[in-house]
């Protein structure tokens, strides 16, 4: 038997703010900042000049901090840089 690979699917809104709503307000900026800065990172591409390795390197700090935030909440929560 083989697994069919998962297309993901998007929830409305009101089972977003329902889960939202389960959460402390922290963890869900948390979120945000966290796709934020992982979105940021994958748009610099290589060879970085000063100014992007930077940025770059503050976009990662960004990351990390929402992160910590997170993995303290729910380690599954916890987002990469893809």
């Amino acid at each position: 038997m083989t697994a069919s690979n998962l297309v993901p699917v998007p929830i409305p809104d009101r089972v977003a703010a329902l889960i939202g709503s389960c959460m402390p307000a922290g963890v869900l900026q948390a979120e945000i900042e966290a796709e934020c800065a992982a979105r940021e990172v994958l748009s610099f591409r290589a060879p970085f000049c000063n100014e992007d390795r930077a940025d770059r390197e503050y976009a990662l700090a960004a990351l990390a901090r929402a992160n910590k935030v997170l993995g303290a909440y729910d380690p599954r929560l916890v987002l990469l840089p893809r």
